[in-house]
């Protein structure tokens, strides 16, 4: 290549940029989806779960019974720090009443006469209701009140030992002849907000991401301005992608910095990988999107069913990370399509590195997946430089 070429070419990339900026400057979607949405996100979703787990979740007591040991029983449960009894009913009918018109999501039911039969060991029944709509909620509800009534059929059983003469250590080793000893690995404290807002956010980032890639390249056939796009970067696809590529990636790089920076430096979320390694993860992971933008627009080189196909793309992200629900717990089917998601393998390297601490042996195969993808729009140029010098927009 000569001087004067290079120089041309030098000529030809300064147009394109200018004119790049000229259109994401008149446009203000560019910028809520990259800068405004990102930082909405990111403080909704930290904030929103601050306290790492919900406390003091409303839920309701019938105590028929109204003795001492139910009344202790009532206030334990009470101390628990996940739930609060927020009202206390004369009868099953009104906690029912109130858990269906959402005052609660659980309520405990002590009948008449559970502490006689507890003293007689008769086996009193004492029932909890939990709604099940909230999932969450119900979930945290029902593991405390569980664990409340357990305590409550040891308490009693206790008394009885005691009383026939066994010594506490007897009593104790009659009750639980096992003792447990648990730990929480990585996340101790059991908060949530560690688990979610770790995907949630590069998730909500790869779906911007990928539908404002295709709707960078779509609008150029939409307004008619594709031939001219095509025209400033000589007839190089290449160089007319990159061009209208690299200003999303650099302002969409400084947004996923700014996440880990907020999680891991400000929130202080466990990262035993270091930061540098989930900055290199977050880096291939925004060009794997833009990647993924790339082909959609490929194989659907229309404005409304790229973005359309990219949007339901990035939903499904979410649960085919395998952070809701286990990827090896689904249809085999349904394993292999979860590898076609670049969230997949960003959730792989930060369960991993940033939460196991493994080291990079364990995760360089997703590491090289978040580069295919990245890598996957050289496949498709010729069909993408038809699809823009010949397609037709239609609204």
């Amino acid at each position: 290549m000569t001087r004067k070429e290079i120089i041309e070419n030098i000529k030809r990339t300064a147009r394109l940029y200018r004119r790049e900026f000229y259109r994401m400057a008149e446009r203000p979607v560019y910028w809520f989806a990259m800068v405004f949405a990102p930082l909405l996100c990111y403080v909704f979703f930290t904030t929103l779960m601050q306290n790492g787990m919900p406390e003091s979740l409303p839920v309701g007591l019938v105590d028929m019974d109204n003795t001492v040991t139910t009344r202790n029983l009532a206030r334990t449960l009470d101390a628990f720090q996940q739930v609060e009894i927020k009202q206390r009913f004369p009868n099953v009918t009104d906690a029912r009443r109130a858990m269906q018109r959402g005052e609660i999501y659980a309520y405990f039911y002590i009948p008449k006469g559970t502490t006689h039969k507890a003293n007689r060991q008769e086996q009193p029944n004492i029932s909890f209701y939990v709604n099940y709509t909230y999932l969450m909620a119900g979930s945290l509800a029902y593991r405390d009140m569980r664990t409340m009534s357990e305590l409550a059929s040891g308490a009693a059983q206790r008394k009885v030992l005691l009383a026939k003469g066994a010594t506490e250590d007897q009593a104790m080793a009659f009750l639980r002849p096992i003792v447990i000893d648990s730990h929480s690995l990585n996340n101790p404290w059991l908060n949530y907000s560690v688990y979610l807002c770790n995907i949630l956010l590069p998730g909500i980032l790869i779906l911007l991401i990928s539908i404002l890639t295709v709707y960078g390249i779509g609008t150029e056939i939409k307004d008619g301005e594709a031939h001219e796009w095509m025209e400033l970067a000589g007839g190089n696809i290449v160089r007319a992608l990159g061009v209208k590529l690299i200003p999303q990636f650099v302002v969409f790089w400084f947004m996923g910095l700014a996440y880990i920076v907020l999680l891991y430096g400000y929130l202080n979320f466990p990262c035993h990988c270091g930061i540098p390694t989930m900055i290199v993860a977050m880096t291939l992971m925004i060009t794997a999107a833009q990647g993924l933008g790339v082909v959609f627009f490929a194989l659907l080189p229309s404005l409304r069913m790229g973005m359309s196909f990219s949007s339901l793309w990035g939903v499904l992200a979410i649960s085919m990370s395998g952070m809701s629900y286990p990827v090896i717990a689904m249809h085999p089917a349904v394993q292999g399509l979860s590898y076609l998601f670049p969230l997949r393998h960003y959730f792989l390297i930060y369960v991993n590195s940033a939460l196991n601490g493994y080291p990079w042996q364990y995760v360089w195969t997703a590491f090289l997946a978040l580069l295919l993808f990245a890598l996957a729009p050289l496949f498709f140029l010729k069909k993408i430089k038809y699809s823009v010098l010949n397609y037709t927009y239609v609204p």
